[in-house]
């Protein structure tokens, strides 16, 4: 459990490290990569292990039996979050952007309207717009640095087209753990208007101490009928290129037209990533993943400690996730030079605030699931960028 050590991820073909440079401008060679959602640490032992014998073992068939595996998953959901999960409900998805897609394919047509409630991690958007549904951006309100959900808003801007809602659970990218007041409003909302409700879990393990994080299937049992829970392992654990996702269905009726389009398709899991988590999902997993929050709990407050004292610059309160939503409209710059000043003068690469839709457009995201070192060289580098403010 050593986060402080720094691995160098060059040349390891990582999207995050090795492709910084094409896309945002930022130099290999001295730029610091805080974009994509991966950490920069190595996964538990148990994982490592649990592969080095699959290695040791010599042959890679296809794998079978997966009884283990998802009793694996049942303890984990039990035991971490209160939430009990019977074997047959869990599919495994190729990711949950996959787990996404299967779901709009499933039970959506095209032309239907699918809500999100924006600003919301990105790749939702895109894998709408592919299957040509319509995305419907239901803004988040932002109050005081916190963003809250306005139903009487956004029953009115619903015309009856829509047959989907996608929460995102601990949200990313403001890091808000929704209250279950707030969880079954989302809910209430789903049953007004009659839409299939995909709760995204991923980050639900990476919840800051003194926050609980409540699995949307545990807060009312009358939206089963229509509910679609999706975890995994790839955050919590920085295994995210094993790409396994659970897509976790209690109604037989969804769970049947779903089975139907993942048979229609021929996906099955890869034996890797079934492999990592279930070695993940253990005793041994836990501890490192509460040793993990810890230390993200840690960045967190370097960076907001930093950054925050940049006259023009506020980080939202992080509650989960490692990712920081910074806001630069402070600064009253146009998006385009507070960008530059990230991009070339501090040389760190970011998600841009639009990509996650409406009201993103003043944002910069960062990744702070790095050794500290980083983090505060990240700080000192902003600072130095927007010396002219201070």
């Amino acid at each position: 459990m050593d986060f402080d050590r720094i691995i160098d991820r060059h040349g390891t073909h990582s999207q995050k490290w090795d492709m910084m440079e094409k896309i945002y401008g930022v130099p290999a060679k001295d730029g610091i990569a805080m974009w994509v959602a991966d950490m920069d640490f190595e996964p538990p032992k148990c994982v490592s292990e649990a592969l080095r014998g699959m290695v040791d073992h010599g042959i890679f068939g296809y794998y079978g039996d997966d009884r283990s595996y998802l009793e694996a998953i049942g303890w984990w959901m039990q035991e971490r979050h209160g939430w009990t999960v019977s074997p047959e409900w869990v599919f495994t998805t190729h990711g949950l952007v996959n787990g996404t897609a299967m779901c709009v394919d499933s039970f959506t047509q095209p032309g239907d309207g699918v809500v999100l409630f924006t600003p919301v991690y990105h790749a939702f958007a895109k894998v709408i717009k592919a299957a040509g549904r319509r995305v419907v951006e239901c803004p988040l309100v932002n109050n005081a640095g916190r963003y809250e959900m306005d139903f009487a808003a956004y029953d009115g801007m619903m015309d009856g087209s829509e047959k989907m809602v996608i929460l995102c659970s601990p949200h990313n990218p403001g890091g808000r753990v929704w209250t279950r007041e707030e969880l079954q409003g989302v809910a209430d909302f789903a049953k007004r208007h009659d839409l299939v409700l995909v709760s995204d879990e991923i980050h639900h393990d990476l919840v800051m101490p003194g926050q609980k994080h409540l699995p949307m299937a545990t807060v009312d049992e009358s939206i089963l009928d229509r509910l679609v829970m999706m975890t995994a392992t790839t955050k919590t654990f920085n295994i995210a290129g094993c790409h396994s996702g659970n897509v976790i269905i209690a109604d037989g009726s969804l769970r049947a037209k779903f089975g139907a389009r993942m048979a229609a398709l021929g996906l099955s899991p890869n034996s890797f990533g079934l492999v990592m988590a279930e070695a993940a999902y253990s005793p041994g997993g836990a501890e490192w993943v509460d040793a993990l929050v810890g230390y993200l709990d840690g960045n967190r407050k370097v960076f907001d400690a930093g950054v925050n004292a940049i006259p023009g610059l506020k980080s939202m309160p992080l509650e989960a996730t490692y990712l920081a939503w910074v806001d630069f409209a402070g600064t009253g710059m146009e998006r385009a030079e507070f960008t530059r000043r990230v991009q070339e003068d501090a040389r760190i690469a970011v998600n841009h605030g639009p990509t996650f839709g409406q009201g993103g457009e003043s944002y910069l995201r960062f990744n702070l699931a790095t050794p500290r070192a980083r983090v505060e060289e990240a700080v000192g580098r902003l600072q130095e960028a927007f010396a002219d403010l201070q």
